[in-house]
């Protein structure tokens, strides 16, 4: 996969798009999902051009694996949500209905959040 400058996450990360911004630092930004599946839906992403998880396992460096991960700790501690507990979660490809090509981890709290997947019988 090709990353794609004009995907939303780019967009926003240029300044071209507004946010409802949570956290930033060198390497990450954190924000409020526009469409929010839980009380607490935070996404993180990294600020370099990385398509999915694969990606950015592959090509980003020590310090950004680093900085991405304790973004989504200080996310989970600035909302509240790492007193209850939480679910982190990356969409790769297709399969997994990925809707944007950046890496973004949903960030999800603040109530119970379901079963991890649906049934077989479910799909």
């Amino acid at each position: 996969m090709t990353y794609d400058t004009k995907n939303i996450f780019a967009k926003i990360l240029r300044g071209e798009i507004p946010c409802q911004k949570i956290d930033e630092d060198e390497h990450t930004l954190s924000f409020a999902d526009i469409n929010p599946q839980a009380p607490v839906h935070i996404l993180v992403i990294p600020k370099g051009a990385y398509c999915d998880w694969a990606d950015f396992a592959a090509n980003a460096s020590a310090v950004e694996m680093a900085a991405f991960t304790k973004a989504i700790h200080r996310v989970a501690k600035l909302t509240g949500i790492s007193k209850t507990g939480y679910r982190v979660i990356s969409n790769t490809g297709l399969d997994s209905h990925q809707e944007v090509p950046h890496l973004h981890m949903h960030v999800l709290g603040g109530a119970p959040v379901g079963p991890l997947v649906l049934a077989k019988s479910q799909l």
